[in-house]
């Protein structure tokens, strides 16, 4: 396994989208401060330029990287999620501007995934975790409903028999400055 997550690395490095297994669903992902990689991931799926993407970091010292200022009860919040947890933080920057949303904020989700991490740290940047699904389709929860052109569209794959899984979509949530929070995605 630790060879395949080298190989999918070494693609992001060089500016590569890959299909892999995320800590939720299916995903197909990149370099989140690569603008060219990500707007490749768009075209792929037929994401209109205004939707974001959600992106996954390896602990709250790397969000600080790129959400300069956050309310204090996001830490609390993924302490005591018992699942997924994304969180839509406002005034992101030092990211692609495709991942950026038109308000400034980013999705961000900190992953416990051993191969999510893996990807993050070999990378030492965040990474884009978008389904691996065409635009306004049903997200895939194993390898076998990603649907064929994704796969062939991707420049990496990371081995479908790594891990399978039949998870559900993160919880989405969204918090500004102030500590109020919107729920998103249940």
């Amino acid at each position: 396994m630790k060879d395949k997550i080298e190989q999918a690395v070494d693609c992001l490095k060089n500016g590569g989208t890959i299909l892999y297994p995320t800590d939720t669903i299916w995903g197909i992902g990149c370099d989140a401060t690569d603008d060219q990689a990500c707007r490749k991931i768009m075209q792929l799926k037929n994401r209109p330029d205004e939707k974001s993407f959600i992106l996954l970091m390896d602990s709250f010292r790397m969000v600080e990287q790129y959400i300069p200022d956050f309310a204090e009860v996001v830490y609390e919040l993924v302490d005591i999620a018992d699942k997924p947890l994304t969180i839509i933080y406002p005034n992101a920057q030092k990211l692609a501007e495709s991942v950026i949303a038109s308000d400034g904020s980013v999705a961000i989700r900190i992953t416990k995934d051993p191969i999510c991490l893996g990807l993050i740290r070999g990378l030492r940047k965040p990474i884009v975790s978008t389904s691996a699904n065409i635009s306004a389709s049903a997200s895939p929860t194993c390898f076998d409903d990603v649907e064929k052109e994704l796969k062939t569209g991707v420049d990496f794959i990371l081995d479908e028999r790594i891990k399978e899984k039949n998870l559900k979509a993160s919880q989405i949530i969204k918090i500004d400055l102030n500590g109020n929070i919107r729920i998103i995605r249940h």
